[in-house]
This record gives C-alpha cells, structure tokens and sequence, in this order.
C-alpha cells in the first residue's frame, strides 16, 4: 500500500497531516528570530589587549609581538595581522574555513594565557572573541545635554547601560565617547620640594592608603567578629586627607596630607575619544543583540525603553536613537513576506487559468502554504532565522512545490475524465504517477542539495538557503502523494468552460503552433542551432569579468558615513577642530535629520 493509498483510504489522518504541518509550522514561524543575514561565525579571532599610556612602537614590541609567537601554533591558521596604536593593541588571527572556529577559540585562549606571563604587569588582560556580522550593534543611541560630560558619563554606566541591558534579547552595550571617571591630583612641585617629597612618594600612599584588603576576623570567648577597614578614599575630602607616611621609604614622622602638596578634584580620565549628537557632547549606547534572538523584537523593545527613560532623565539631558539597522531589517523582511505571499497568489491565478478548475486549481495552490509554513519546523529545529537568504529560498520555491501537486492532479483528471469515480480515479492516477513526482522531485534536489556543501564564507551564507529550498520541496513531494490524492478524492469536479479559460486554450492552441514551426526548423538545422548555442555560452563568459561583483546588493538606507582622516602625529585637539568644521558643513543641509560624530573611533 503506497502513501496515496493511505491517505485516500484515512482520509482524517491526511487531513490532521496537513493541519498538523499549517500549525506547527506557524507556532515555529513565531519562534524564529528576525535578522538581515544569517548567523555565520567568521573563521577570525580577534585579541585586544589595551595598555593605556603606551606608545604604539613600545605595544609592538612588549605586547604584540608576544600575543604574535603565542598564537602562530594554533593548529589551522591561515594568517595573523595586527594592528598597533597608541594604548592598544589588536591581532586577527584568520583560519581555514573547516576549522571548528569555537574549538580554535578555546585553543587560542589557552595559547594567550600561557603567554600572559610575559606580557607587561599593568597591561589589560586581553581580551579574545570571535568575529561575526551579528555581533555588531543593531541600534545607536545617543545621551545628550546635562551640565558636563562626568555628570553624563556617569549617569550613563550607573543607570541608563544597566537598564538597556536588561531589556530581553539584549547581550551587551557598547558605550561610545565614555570616559571613566576619576579623581585628578595635581601635584605643587614646590610644596614637594619644600618638604622633600617625591611623586614616588605621593605613589605609595596613594596605593597604601585608598586600598581595599580583606582583614579576616576576631574571635573572643563564645564570639566571633568579622573585622573591616574602611581604607578607601572614595571623596575629595578623604584624598585631601590621605596621610604620606614615607619619604623614600623612610617614615616621616610630621604629619604631611595630600592636600598639603597637592589640589584634588574629581574629573575623568584622559579623553582619547569624543562623541556628539548634532554638534552636543554625548555617550553612545551601541545595543547588540543576543545570537540568534530577533533583531526586530529587540528594537522595539529597547526603542520603548527609551521612551520610558526619557521620563526620568535629569532636566537637561536627552536620549534618542540616532541608528536604528532594525528599520531596514523589518522592512526588508515585511517586503520579503509580502513578495512571498504575491506570489501565492499570483500563482494560483496562472494554475486555474491552465487547469479551468476552481477545485482543481484550490487543490494545488493548497501546497504552497502547506510546503512552505511546514517548512519553518525544520529551520527552526536547526537553529536558523528569518533572514533574506531563507525567505529567498521559500520566494523561489513557490513555483516550485506546486509542480508535483500538478503532476498528480492532472494524471486523476485524466482517469476521472474517463468514466471512474473520485476515489478510484485518485487511487490509480496517484499510485501510477508516485515514480515520476519522485523522480522530478530528486531532479530538483539534485540542484539544490550541492548549495549546502558549498565552501567558503559565501558557501556558509547559502547554506541556510540551501536547506530552506531542500525542505520545502520535500514537503512538497510528501504533500502531493499524500495529502494532493485525499483531496481530489473527496471535492474533484470536471471543469467547466469559461470565456476566460477559452481564451487561455486559444492563445496556448496558437502558441503550439508557432513552436510547432519553430521547432520543424531548428531540427532542420541542428548544426547550426548548436553552435548558436555554443556561441551564447561562450559569449556569456567572456562578458562575465564586465559584471561587477559584491556580497550582498547595495541598499539605500537613508544613511551614509564620512570619514575623516588628518595628518599622522596629529593631536586629538586639532583633529576634534576638523570634525566640527564638517559637522558644520553637514548640519546645514535641510535633509539632515540626525548626526552621530565619533571622534577616535568607538
């Protein structure tokens, strides 16, 4: 007994078949996140180490050239470069693209820890992740306003970061234009030499006396106290106060406080990089998403947290999103779903134009949304997304899942025409077309299934394309000698001639004849078409090195960005006045809406 047969036969069970795939397929629909690519690491592995103060020859060679040596044993590198700067350091290592790159990133670590040892003692540790397009921000947002860039710069790492982060589907916040606060002491070089004290001096209490250390316990009789020393200066009052207990490592026994030889006051760290939100100082809040969670979703609901903490912002300040990628995705994906379900429709317009059947035509456009919603359950089980190479896949498939549906309608029409019953009809015009819908069917997959074997990075993006199109057309295989049979065998009806129906075989009648003759001639003439033919291939390739090639098609996204470059050993004042002199320019345009400036990068 064949598949046809069963259902035919049971016919609840094909029916529980098919609601079973419309539903499941639709509760996995919902699952599945949202994003403009698929989630493909990178065979890179970035290692930053940062080292504040340092000049880029002195991280060359203490720090770089170390990471360098501890990292060229790592089975399957491809290549290493690094790239040195003024207070950080930064190493790509590239591997082969069968490398197991989570396995490369635990090898690469262990090699890095190994070598931390002979890294400098007051350098960062470093810091080791892996690269991926998804792990770039998907939304900018900028703080604005307020009375100066600490009381902002604060605010922003106390209150707004933590608030961000915990909105779901978030995995981290970077922060742009931030600068750590910090207690500034500026040093009376006459003070010190008044009484004899060295920086180094000023040193060592500092580290002596605004420390945390643990002070264990203290036990008495039947009592047991924890014991704490508050040792840590956290005011301006208490650093004033702090007391210099050594002058060259012998005790002083005069009292001498800090701010006997010194001026305290609160401030930031040394400014390297500076943000502004048309032409105002502001700290950027670069929003990533978590792995494989939907990019939309995550928008939305970070765009909403904002609304709510603009409510409670210091008077003064703003908040307001300045780069929001999710837009783009959301649009693109809505025009994605809205192409795919035009071209449901537009082909169950051209099958009952062909078939002349309002049943015969409702029976097989019934695949399309059978294939492709069942489809959703297996691409959500393998982790995929609702990206543009997967609703590709489902867009091109359309026409696709419906021919086996009409391989087997039109074989039961063919005996229902000739006198038998609905049931009988199905039965045998089913069972005998099994071989040939199998046989189509794996003719299709024969040129899809090598899409998923693909190598390379591009090979890495279409594979969730080739698995989209290799499912849905199983399904529709299964569908067609399943649930295609029970249908006819219960609502087939002969078609009825219409005006637009005989139009359509009046046009298809002379159509045939036309090909009739043209293809009388082309036999008459085989050479001659072949080597027509070989002369468009030929011709086809020498054009192919004119087509100009890219990743991924341009899309106009309202946004650009310029970057400004000026002269190597330029201070970060004079690049900062260049800035504004193009944010000026800019901002006089009418059509500008928002402008985020990154001075120093991120």
């Amino acid at each position: 007994m064949t598949l046809s047969d069963i259902s035919i036969r049971r016919p609840v069970f094909a029916w529980m078949l098919m609601v079973g795939l419309v539903v499941f397929g639709a509760i996995s629909f919902s699952r599945m996140g949202i994003s403009q690519l698929p989630d493909v690491d990178f065979p890179v592995v970035n290692v930053s180490v940062g080292w504040i103060g340092a000049s880029p020859e002195t991280i060359e060679l203490a720090v770089t050239d170390v990471i360098e040596d501890a990292v060229m044993s790592v089975e399957g590198v491809k290549s290493v470069t690094s790239r040195c700067q003024e207070g950080s350091s930064n190493t790509s290592i590239e591997f082969d693209l069968n490398r197991n790159i989570d396995i490369a990133l635990q090898e690469v670590q262990t090699k890095v820890a190994r070598a931390q040892r002979n890294l400098p003692d007051d350098v960062d540790p470093p810091v080791v992740t892996k690269s991926n397009p998804e792990d770039q921000p998907i939304l900018w947002a900028a703080l604005s306003g307020g009375k100066d860039l600490r009381e902002k710069v604060i605010f922003a790492r106390d209150r707004l970061k933590d608030q961000i982060t915990t909105v779901p589907g978030v995995g981290d916040v970077r922060l742009g234009g931030y600068v750590d606060p910090n207690m500034r002491i500026w040093l009376n070089t006459d003070k010190l030499k008044s009484r004899q004290i060295s920086v180094d001096d000023v040193t060592a209490a500092l580290k002596s006396g605004s420390t945390i250390v643990p002070t264990g316990y203290l036990e008495s009789g039947e009592k047991e106290t924890n014991l704490r020393v508050v040792a840590e200066a956290a005011t301006v009052d208490e650093f004033k106060r702090l007391i210099i207990p050594a002058r060259g490592g012998a005790p002083i026994w005069s009292q001498i406080r800090l701010g006997d030889v010194s001026r305290v006051e609160e401030g930031l760290a040394d400014i390297r990089r500076i943000s502004r939100i048309n032409g105002l100082p502001a700290v950027g809040f670069g929003v990533i998403k978590q792995r494989g969670s939907n990019a939309v979703a995550v928008g939305r609901g970070v765009k909403e947290r904002i609304r709510y903490l603009k409510t409670m912002l210091p008077t003064g300040m703003d908040l307001i999103p300045v780069n929001d990628s999710t837009r783009f995705i959301e649009a693109s994906t809505h025009e994605l779903l809205v192409t795919l379900g035009l071209s449901a429709i537009l082909t169950s317009i051209v099958c009952w134009l062909f078939l002349g059947s309002l049943s015969a035509a409702f029976n097989v456009v019934l695949a399309i949304p059978v294939s492709l919603i069942g489809s959703f359950i297996i691409l959500n089980a393998c982790g995929f997304t609702i990206n543009t190479f997967t609703l590709l896949a489902l867009s091109l498939s359309i026409g696709i899942v419906v021919d086996d549906a009409i391989m087997v309608l039109e074989n039961i029409v063919r005996y229902f025409e000739q006198g038998m019953g609905r049931v009988k009809a199905s039965l045998v015009g089913a069972r005998e077309i099994t071989g040939a819908a199998v046989a189509s069917t794996l003719a299709i997959l024969a040129i899809f299934l090598p899409v998923i074997f693909m190598q390379g990075i591009v090979g890495k993006f279409f594979f969730q394309f080739g698995v989209a199109m290799s499912v849905a057309v199983m399904i529709s295989l299964l569908e067609a000698l399943t649930l295609a049979p029970m249908r006819c065998s219960q609502f087939l009806t002969t078609a009825k001639s219409s005006r637009v129906t005989a139009a359509v075989d009046r046009f298809m009648h002379r159509l045939m004849e036309k090909y009739r003759g043209l293809l009388t001639r082309a036999l008459q003439n085989r050479w001659k078409v072949i080597l027509l033919a070989f002369g468009f291939f030929g011709g086809s390739l020498l054009l192919l090195p004119l087509i100009k090639q890219e990743f991924v098609p341009p899309q106009d996204q309202s946004r650009f960005m310029v970057t400004v470059q000026t002269a190597m050993g330029s201070s970060l004042e004079f690049t900062d006045s260049v800035f504004k002199k193009v944010e000026d320019a800019i901002l006089k345009r009418p059509e500008i809406d928002n402008l985020f400036v990154s001075v120093g990068g991120f």
